[in-house]
């Protein structure tokens, strides 16, 4: 049987992240991924993600202010070009389920620089957006987007040169702690051995925990993004046309052009259930109608789509993460990003490595515990009583 420090299962932005930084501490470090590396079957995949600051709670403003040193250290290591500044919009209509004052109080309360624009200011500074009077944008001049698939290969290769194994298509169908000395693992190439193994399995966690007795309350679905075309590309620029999310009834949120002359946009949390194991990767065609009206009335200029790319959402039932050891099991820690949690891949990494080797965090995670009532009692929260 092999042996090693820490195994980390799944090698996604987070698990990539979290093989990195152990490696870069000197840990005798695994990663083992079940399909090939750079695959397009999990959430890590295309080019850009949005990274901003801009949450309604100072928890989530705080890690991303983190998050924002995070990236720095990461392009500074390895050389690499990841973050691009765009300045960043956050749409309010004034029926919506966020209102800007909750954006604009956890922003200022973390010494953030930001702004509310009316619709007068917004068609000054950004005239290709057309909204109702009723809609406050909070800008973030802070906002931006990162290369997912850059991303990703820089901190596998960065991990490999500081001395970790990282073995593609090296399923894992078992993980053993009953002995109480480490986690014994299950893969493809045999058992391997670890004293502390880190799960960033996203979609496929539940079937690896269930043989524990541990449930992992998760929804998953076939996310999709569009690809449009304006006839004017230039008008839609990085620092002309900002990242931006809608937070209306239905979420929907968007880029500029990024490497070809094309604007990206999508909705959040498209409700198109789905097993890990059995997606069609066949965009929805509604879902596809629904965000061409959108852009039409909202980005007139955004043209006709051009492509659409499918990814995989894995939401908790409160869309906070998990970042904590699995109850009743110390070895075993669990990474979850709730689909949102790209912006965040640095520091994921470094708070998964700090909790493996120290099992300590100098950031707040108090929000992204695995025993939090939105895990073990999901109906319960679901109903507003947690």
């Amino acid at each position: 049987m092999e042996h090693v420090d820490v195994a980390v299962v799944g090698l996604g932005a987070l698990g990539s992240a979290t093989t990195y930084q152990l490696a870069r501490r000197g840990v005798d470090v695994m990663g083992l991924e079940q399909f090939e590396l750079g695959h397009v079957r999990g959430a890590s995949h295309d080019t850009s993600r949005i990274v901003r600051r801009a949450y309604e709670r100072p928890e989530y403003v705080r890690l991303a202010d983190a998050a924002y040193r995070d990236w720095a250290d990461l392009q500074t290591v390895t050389g690499e070009h990841l973050l691009t500044p765009t300045g960043g919009l956050t749409f309010c209509p004034a029926d919506g389920p966020v209102p800007a004052s909750d954006y604009l109080g956890s922003l200022r309360a973390v010494g953030c620089d930001v702004e509310e624009l009316d619709q007068a200011a917004l068609a000054r500074r950004f005239p290709a957006f057309r909204v109702p009077e009723d809609v406050t944008a909070v800008y973030d001049p802070s906002s931006g987007i990162v290369h997912a698939n850059r991303t990703v290969a820089t901190l596998q290769l960065h991990a490999r040169v500081a001395g970790a194994q990282l073995r593609p298509r090296c399923p894992v169908s078992a993980v053993d702690d009953s002995a109480g000395d480490g986690v014994v693992l299950s893969t493809a190439a045999g058992p391997v051995h670890a004293s502390t193994v880190v799960l960033c399995t996203d979609a496929w966690t539940p079937k690896l925990l269930a043989p524990l007795g541990v449930t992992v309350p998760l929804r998953v679905m076939q996310e999709q993004v569009t690809y449009f075309a304006p006839d004017s590309p230039a008008d839609f620029a990085p620092g002309e046309f900002p990242i931006w999310i809608w937070q209306g009834d239905f979420c929907f949120y968007g880029f500029p052009t990024y490497g070809e002359p094309t604007i990206k946009a999508a909705r959040d949390v498209s409700e198109v259930l789905t097993d890990p194991d059995a997606r069609t990767f066949v965009p929805h065609p509604e879902r596809l109608e629904q965000l061409r009206a959108f852009m039409a009335a909202t980005v007139p200029g955004s043209g006709p789509a051009l492509r659409t790319v499918t990814c995989q959402y894995t939401l908790t039932p409160d869309r906070d993460f998990v970042i904590d050891a699995v109850p009743g099991h110390p070895d075993l820690l669990l990474g979850l990003g709730a689909a949102h949690a790209f912006k965040f891949t640095p520091t994921f990494g470094r708070v998964l490595a700090d909790l493996a080797t120290t099992g300590v965090s100098d950031e707040d995670l108090s929000l992204f515990r695995a025993d939090r009532p939105a895990l073990t009692a999901p109906a319960l929260a679901a109903a507003g009583q947690a």
